[in-house]
């Protein structure tokens, strides 16, 4: 498998890939049935009908199985096989020469990953488009949901080289079609992009770009790794391809591209610049990340394929294909964490309804009294975990930690004050409910047994009257975790009911007046939600919490507010987004023209369960 085209026809051999000939529009259109797709564990699709010439391909990593196919494994486990013996052997002692000897081979196949330069050109500059020719809108650059600003470019592998130490980065930021040759280029301020972008502007040099689309998959796997500054994403790719990346040199520029590419998109970024207001865009939050200001790319020229296939995403409400990408990233990084920063880390898990960065679960070897502490502290030190929000420790294996209902009795026998930890620092800029952006609460669970030095609790029974009453402003109860023996009730509360605090006080009522025992942790939600549906509320809570303002520790439970805070809530003061459903008139038509498109059996938009959810207006309310 050396491209994309070559990645279709083994997905396709697999029975892993849908051909759509119908027209379907890239304008939201796509973004709909894809979602339909996802949602429902279906194959990846190539549309090869729409408004260009060029085919468009979705999903193509959207379940295990694919992702694997992908990084060319039989399962995903065994790319935590494989990184394991690199590092075991690379961290071994070393005391005699035979030893050394015995290194020779791991040596010799890192070497043989290293991204290699090849003259002339490549595949990818078949087609080359300069000067009047440039026009983004001859590529099928996706339109995905309502309120997006304009079309994004959502899978491309944005090329950059830092102008001190020469290294190259390849990130994946999302790109807003600004004109037929300008775009925003979004890096948030953490990400190596800015921080080349940085140096060029103390430089007052204009700063290379090259934006690649397509080629092999290990490619764009590669640019959404969590990899240090400095390590070359080309290398993982080599890795995961077992033979290095052949590099030729733009036709605009002196950056280097995969030479196996669908598309390359050449310019540059001129720090002199202003900056443009990019967005919204309907993100993988299930929000909208709303407007801000990012650097201009100026495209200088396009090159391709004569058969490119263009690559897209879809991202919003979980699960999507991203989803599937962490599932790599978790068995990719499992190793270097554990070498590196924490060897006592059996496994983590990002479950997917926690969408990567609210939501992390570990599993640790437990020796000794605050070690599941130890590590949470640990890991929000370490590289893109910086981001995590909301952290559990667990003592369980791999595998284990997916089942949630094995928190359950750990979770009732939490020692709230002595593990139940919160503190502030980073988080991604995508977090809508911190007060600051990219700055505010977290907060760590350490439900690993109990050892000497540690409080142990004995649980209470839970109990709870047939019928509860409840207080002014709090709507409904949610009973279903109780009534299976969790220690968690959720509330639906209206926001006229007051800030955290305020309502603590009625929760507080609400469980003397019922006699209500064993709880030890309270969720509030708007009174919109279905109590009763899990994965939605793991997803809200995850998004809507700031753990240091949104969080009332007291010494029989812990008070979680998942509710809206537009409006002022808790101080709250930024806009507020919409989540990410379709257009109704969208939904309409695909429902009228899914017996069309191949598909097999109708399936039911996943938007229609969240459309009430969503807010008047258009990407944010206010007030």
């Amino acid at each position: 498998m050396r491209n994309l085209k070559e990645f279709i026809s083994l997905l396709e051999s697999k029975n892993e890939l849908e051909r759509v000939s119908e027209f379907v529009s890239i304008d939201k259109e796509i973004a709909e049935v894809n979602d339909r797709v996802v949602k429902s564990g279906g194959k990846a699709i190539l549309f090869e009908n729409n408004e260009t010439k060029f085919p468009v391909l979705v999903n193509m990593f959207g379940t295990p199985e694919r992702i694997a196919l992908a990084l060319r494994v039989g399962k995903l486990s065994d790319l935590t096989e494989d990184i394991d013996k690199i590092f075991k052997g690379l961290l071994s002692p070393m005391p005699t020469l035979s030893d050394k000897i015995k290194m020779i081979p791991l040596l010799k196949n890192i070497s043989q990953w290293m991204p290699k330069n090849k003259s002339g050109k490549g595949s990818c500059q078949q087609v080359v488009l300069q000067g009047d020719d440039v026009d983004l809108a001859q590529l099928p650059i996706l339109f995905s949901a309502p309120y997006d600003a304009s079309n994004f470019v959502t899978l491309p592998l944005v090329n950059t080289i830092d102008p001190d130490t020469k290294s190259r980065n390849v990130g994946m930021y999302r790109m807003q079609v600004m004109s037929k040759n300008t775009t925003g280029m979004h890096w948030h301020k953490h990400k190596t992009g800015e921080q080349h972008y940085q140096k060029y502007k103390t430089l007052g040099e204009r700063m290379p770009v090259a934006v690649c689309l397509g080629g092999d998959p290990a490619y764009t796997y590669s640019a959404t790794a969590p990899l240090p500054p400095g390590i070359d994403e080309y290398i993982l790719s080599g890795f995961i391809r077992k033979s290095p990346v052949k590099l030729v040199k733009c036709i605009t520029s002196d950056l280097r591209v995969p030479e196996d590419c669908d598309f390359v998109i050449e310019g540059y970024i001129d720090p002199q610049q202003e900056k443009v207001l990019e967005g919204p865009f309907g993100d993988h939050t299930g929000f909208y990340s709303l407007e801000d200001y990012y650097p201009i790319f100026n495209v200088t020229c396009i090159t391709h394929r004569k058969d490119a296939i263009y690559p897209a995403t879809v991202v919003g409400i979980p699960p999507q294909e991203d989803a599937y990408i962490g599932l790599a990233t978790e068995r990719i990084f499992l190793s270097p964490i554990k070498a590196v920063m924490s060897p006592e880390i059996r496994d983590m898990h990002l479950p997917f309804d926690g969408v990567a960065h609210n939501l992390v679960m570990f599993g640790i070897d437990k020796t000794y009294a605050g070690q599941g502490l130890k590590v949470a502290n640990a890991m929000w030190g370490a590289g893109q975990m910086m981001f995590n929000k909301i952290s559990v420790m667990t003592s369980l294996e791999y595998g284990q930690m997916s089942d949630y209902a094995l928190l359950k009795e750990p979770l009732r026998a939490i020692d709230i004050n002595q593990a139940v930890v919160r503190t502030l620092g980073p988080l991604d800029v995508l977090d809508h409910n911190s007060s600051t952006c990219g700055f505010g609460g977290k907060m760590c669970f350490d439900l690993t047994c109990r050892l000497d030095g540690e409080q142990n609790v004995e649980p209470e029974d839970i109990y709870y009257p047939e019928h509860i009453q409840l207080a002014n402003g709090v709507e409904k109860v949610g009973l279903c975790l109780a009534s299976n023996g969790w220690s968690i009730l959720m509330f639906g509360v209206n926001r006229d009911a007051g800030d955290t605090k305020q309502v603590k006080e009625k929760i507080d009522q609400i469980m003397s007046v019922n006699q209500i025992k064993g709880i030890n942790l309270v969720v509030l939600f708007d009174p919109e939600h279905n109590l009763d549906d899990i994965s939605t509320l793991v997803w809200v809570g995850g998004n809507n919490i700031d753990p240091m303002r949104d969080t009332v520790i007291t010494d029989k439970y812990i008070l979680m507010d998942a509710r809206s805070k537009f409006g002022g809530l808790n101080g709250f003061t930024r806009p507020w987004p919409n989540i990410v459903t379709q257009d109704p008139a969208v939904i309409a038509e695909i429902d009228k023209r899914w017996s069309k498109l191949g598909l097999g059996k109708f399936v039911e938009s996943p938007s229609r369960k969240y459309l009430h959810l969503k807010f008047e207006g258009d990407s944010s309310v206010t007030k």
